[in-house]
């Protein structure tokens, strides 16, 4: 069976002394983040403020302990998302890229992904790596490690930003994010709601708290300038990437994402269809249809997360059956001037 490194097995083996020092630190966190002001949000848990950002409690305590305890190495690549960008299909292109060599994406048999989910082949630092105040051993990831988060780029622990490590950076259209992201966490706080007997929220509030930037991780629009800034400024270090484009263009998507990360093929393997096997191999209805993703679940700071829910079928521009045209208009006006003057659009 083939190995991809999981979290849950590689935990440092602390001292007792060090045990206490890592739960007073995500103690103190956990603290501090439950005196910042929160509100509902578009989403199932409070949604709590910190400089200008929101996220639910636990995630932000491991964005914090993140950027106390991380330590980058230049080799390591960190794939950054909002929700509901198709972050699930990045990492199974970012990962089957980056070891091409190591795994054959034509030997299915063998593959990380026939056992893994790209989940925990591509960790989420906020989400998988620091929590629960346990700190893994990151050395015990062989090179390159990948990593991935939802964090804004301002938040990114300062090993990270300060050195060469590779940050790839994935966006979608607002629009089609907010009702991608709607269907799913929207209807579901509402089922949540209605058991407890609370007035559901309408789509016109939703779209409101979207607007305002009250959803997990902050306003959509400075999440996406943020990451298209440091581009700007060092595009050697950060990729910006459209899911649109993406979508349009796989093979010059996946070639440029490998040359990016410093894994070029060679013109035999790009001749031999190395391109094309790492598509089909990460396509939604391939590893939809994948035993692990049928039945396996993936754990994450929340609890166990069924891997079918990472593969829920996704329609760019489905937005006519949810919003009124009053409510697409004020996010594309939303769109027009938050990203006025950056030469950043979508179709």
């Amino acid at each position: 069976m083939a190995e991809c490194y999981s979290f849950s097995t590689n935990l440092c083996s602390l001292t007792k002394e060090g045990e206490e020092d890592h739960r007073k630190i995500y103690q103190y966190f956990t603290d501090l983040v439950s005196t910042f002001s929160c509100e509902p949000g578009v989403s199932s848990l409070l949604l709590y403020r910190y400089n200008g950002w929101y996220a639910s409690l636990p995630p932000m305590v491991g964005v914090m302990a993140a950027g106390r305890h991380f330590k980058a190495q230049p080799s390591n690549v960190l794939l950054a998302t909002l929700p509901k960008s198709d972050t699930t299909w990045l990492k199974s292109l970012l990962f089957a890229t980056v070891h091409s060599m190591l795994y054959p994406v034509d030997d299915n048999s063998c593959h990380p992904f026939t056992f893994h989910n790209p989940h925990e082949c591509v960790p989420f630092l906020e989400y998988q790596v620091y929590v629960d105040n346990q700190i893994p051993n990151l050395d015990a990831i062989p090179s390159p490690r990948l990593f991935a988060t939802h964090m804004p780029f301002q938040l990114l622990p300062k090993s990270m930003t300060d050195s060469s490590c590779r940050i790839v950076y994935l966006s979608r259209d607002p629009t089609d994010n907010f009702t991608s992201f709607f269907t799913s966490v929207w209807h579901f706080s509402n089922n949540l709601r209605e058991k407890e007997k609370i007035e559901p929220w309408s789509l016109d509030e939703a779209v409101d708290y979207f607007c305002n930037g009250v959803s997990p991780f902050g306003l959509y629009w400075d999440h996406l300038l943020g990451y298209w800034t440091a581009q700007s400024e060092q595009p050697e270090k950060v990729l910006f990437l459209k899911y649109e484009e993406m979508r349009k263009d796989p093979s010059g998507n996946v070639k440029k994402l490998a040359e990016f990360v410093g894994n070029l093929f060679t013109p035999e393997k790009e001749e031999g269809g190395i391109i094309d096997g790492i598509i089909k191999l990460c396509g939604f209805e391939s590893l939809r249809d994948l035993e692990v993703n049928k039945s396996g679940k993936t754990e994450l700071v929340f609890g166990s997360v069924e891997n079918s829910l990472f593969f829920r079928h996704r329609v760019a521009g489905g937005l006519v059956n949810y919003l009124t045209s009053e409510m697409a208009r004020r996010i594309d006006q939303t769109t027009e001037s938050k990203l006025k003057g950056h030469r950043l659009t979508f179709s």
